[in-house]
């Protein structure tokens, strides 16, 4: 494939960077700027939001009818690594997780009064949203199948019963994609559907602290009593929710990969700046060779994930379901950042394990890269599956 980016697509990308150099990453060395989570104050995100929508880089991933800018998966992946050379970056292009999942699957499957209904207001930035599904053991985890929250029909509603947990975004969301169990059938036993926040039968039973730092609406535990949804409120047909979270995850694993890309690059510029800088010894860090080695393998590292990332992103603009490419793209990714930003801690001593930089910031958030979306194990399982089936043809050249 051809790694060139067309060229609106790179003007567009272009434009991103600018707009984070200017108007974003100042904001991270203001304590104000700060909500009490580590995330960014609602007010100055609203006030970033909007200049972002005026400046036309709004919603990037979706249609330009609705709103958004249009891009493709490969232009996502090289605009979204832009976006998060900050720490605050894609909340404030509504490019964030969980919306940004959720509207690319609404986007891609919910009919038209559907979208206008759940889709439009998350676009537009005026609601958030959750993606419902993880449950405490024993229920669904990295496996969908495993979902014991129950849905019961009942005429043209459907009755929820359950207990999900590490629910992204709940606290702050009034849109959510649930995903509950309609039958026994392993491979159509789940089904999606949209309720909204105002809808009784439901609640946040607690906001699960973590290591931190947060998103926005943080990581909830909820409990199903009675929750009523109307059938006109089911995502695709009866037994489809496997197919959904499938279709759903596939682009947002990668595009956790895209933000994070952006997240170890901005590590490794803070640690050249300072190694360039600072002096020991009388040689400067930057001239040191075991110094030049740790930077030069980090480098190397996310140019892998790059690439990764990016054939994955083609792929899937192919209209394939890059389950193998997105699998190696997440836990190359996941692994590249956390060595990025330690490589850039170690190398810069005190100051980096200190809030004098975003390091300290990054790190914690990176160690849940190995984690979300399913585990690097559970991936690499994944991918040995494939080389088992496939053996020689694991690798080819090509779609």
């Amino acid at each position: 494939m051809d790694f060139s980016l067309p060229p609106e697509v790179d003007s567009i990308r272009q434009r991103y960077r600018a707009f984070v150099d200017e108007h974003i990453i100042p904001l991270e060395s203001d304590p104000a700027s700060y909500d009490e989570h580590e995330n960014i104050a609602l007010d100055v995100l609203k006030e970033v939001q909007q200049k972002a929508k005026q400046a036309g880089l709004w919603s990037p991933q979706m249609p330009q009818e609705r709103g958004g800018v249009g891009l493709n998966t490969q232009g996502m992946a090289a605009c979204y690594e832009e976006m998060n050379r900050s720490i605050f970056g894609p909340v404030c292009f509504n490019a964030a997780a969980p919306d940004d999942g959720n509207m690319f699957i609404l986007n891609k499957v919910a009919r038209e009064e559907q979208k206008q209904k759940w889709l439009q207001p998350i676009i537009d930035g005026d609601v958030r949203s959750a993606f419902v599904m993880t449950e405490p053991s024993p229920g669904g985890g990295s496996d969908p199948s495993m979902i014991q929250t129950k849905a019961e029909r009942h005429e043209n509603k459907w009755v929820v019963n359950g207990h999900k947990w590490f629910i992204t975004g709940a606290e702050v969301a009034s849109h959510f994609i649930l995903m509950a169990k309609t039958s026994d059938d392993p491979r159509k036993g789940l089904t999606a559907f949209m309720f909204h926040k105002d809808q009784p039968g439901w609640r946040i039973k607690r906001r699960i602290p973590i290591m931190g730092p947060e998103e926005h609406g943080g990581h909830c535990e909820i409990e199903f009593d009675g929750l009523e949804i109307h059938d006109n409120d089911r995502i695709m047909e009866v037994g489809d929710g496997l197919k959904l979270t499938q279709i759903r995850l596939g682009t947002a694993r990668l595009t956790h990969c895209m933000r994070w890309l952006g997240l170890a690059k901005r590590s490794l510029e803070i640690a050249q700046d300072y190694i360039e800088r600072r002096e020991g010894f009388g040689v400067k860090l930057a001239e040191r060779e075991s110094v030049q080695l740790l930077m030069g393998k980090a480098a190397m590292d996310i140019e892998i994930g790059r690439m990764l990332t990016m054939k994955a992103a083609w792929k899937l603009d192919q209209g394939d379901k890059a389950r193998k490419e997105v699998s190696m793209a997440k836990v190359q990714v996941a692994d590249a950042l956390h060595q990025a930003v330690d490589t850039a801690i170690q190398l810069n001593g005190a100051r980096g394990y200190s809030k004098d930089t975003v390091l300290e910031w990054i790190y914690r958030y990176a160690r849940q890269a190995r984690l979300v979306d399913g585990a690097s194990e559970v991936h690499k399982m994944v991918l040995n599956r494939f080389y088992t089936a496939e053996r020689k043809d694991f690798w080819q050249w090509g779609a």
